[in-house]
C-alpha cells in the first residue's frame, strides 16, 4: 500500500506535483531515520551481553595509519573490568567526568561552562562531553563537528544510558578509547607506557594516563611536558575522592 502510494501508482492516479513529491521526501526521511534508530538500537543491545571488537573511530584510525603503512595494526586488547586498576578506574573518572555517576548521559552544567569559555576564547577549547557522550562518538560516528553529527550523538547516547548499566558502559570505554598512536584501550596502553598489565597500574600512573585521554597521539610524543605532570598530580590527590562504578 504505502509502496504504491511513493511511486503514485495507485489507479487513476493524478500527476505528482511539488507537494507530493515533497510528502514523499519526507515519509522517506522519516522511515530512513527509524531504521537507522533500529540499526543502532540492535547493535547497543548486543553490547549488554557481548564486547565490541572494533569501533567506527578505531576503524578510521587503521585506515589513516596503513594509508601512510600498508603493515599498520592496532596495539588493542580488552580486558574484563573487574581486572582493571581502580586507581585507572578512579583517575578517568576524576579527570574526564566527574559527575557520571550522578548523570543521565549529559552534564548540562559542563556543557555550558564550555560554552562560556568557547565563547570567551573565540574558538574551541572545550567541549563538555561526558563519559558517555565520548563513547557514542567512539563508538559509531566520525569526527566531523555538524548538526546532524550532534543529533546523532544524543541519540546514541541516550540508548547507551537507558540499555546498559554505568558499570557496563564504563567497562566499554575504558577498553575502547585512544590512548596513543594506534593505542586503544586500557590494557595496551599501560602496556605501551608502562610495560605492565593495566591491574598492576600505581596512582601516578593511572593518573597520568587519565590525563593523556583528551590528546592522547600529542602525549604518546610529549609524555612529561609540564601541563601533563602538574595535572597528573591533581588528579592523583582527587582519587580518594572519587568513587567508581
Amino acid at each position: 500500500m504505502i509502496l504504491r502510494w511513493l511511486f503514485n501508482n495507485k489507479p487513476r492516479a493524478k500527476p505528482l506535483k511539488f507537494g507530493g513529491y515533497v510528502n514523499r521526501a519526507l515519509v522517506l526521511l522519516l522511515l530512513w531515520g527509524l531504521l537507522y534508530c533500529l540499526w543502532l538500537f540492535l547493535h547497543v543491545a548486543w553490547w549488554i551481553k557481548f564486547n565490541p571488537s572494533s569501533t567506527a573511530f578505531m576503524d578510521a584510525r587503521l585506515a589513516v595509519m596503513q594509508a601512510e603503512n600498508p603493515e599498520a595494526t592496532l596495539k588493542h586488547r580488552w580486558v574484563p573490568y573487574a581486572k582493571i586498576s581502580n586507581n585507572l578506574k578512579r583517575a578517568v573518572i576524576a579527570s574526564e567526568d566527574a559527575k557520571f555517576l550522578q548523570h543521565q548521559g549529559f552534564d548540562w552544567e559542563g556543557i555550558q561552562l564550555a560554552i562560556e569559555k568557547n565563547l570567551k576564547k573565540g574558538k574551541f577549547v572545550a567541549g563538555g562531553s561526558t563519559i558517555s557522550q565520548q563513547l557514542a562518538k567512539n563508538l559509531f560516528l566520525s569526527s566531523d563537528r555538524t548538526i546532524f553529527r550532534k543529533l546523532e550523538e544524543v541519540v546514541i547516547t541516550l540508548m547507551l544510558e537507558n540499555m546498559l548499566s554505568k558499570r557496563r558502559i564504563y567497562e566499554i570505554y575504558l577498553n575502547v578509547i585512544e590512548w596513543g598512536n594506534g593505542v586503544f584501550g586500557a590494557e595496551a596502553a599501560a602496556r605501551h607506557y608502562y610495560n605492565k598489565s593495566v591491574h598492576s597500574l600505581s596512582t601516578t600512573q593511572a593518573a597520568k594516563l587519565a590525563v593523556m585521554v583528551p590528546n592522547p597521539r600529542f602525549y604518546d610524543k610529549h609524555r612529561n611536558t609540564r601541563y601533563l605532570n602538574k595535572r597528573t598530580a591533581t588528579i592523583r590527590a582527587r582519587l580518594r575522592l572519587v568513587k567508581a562504578p
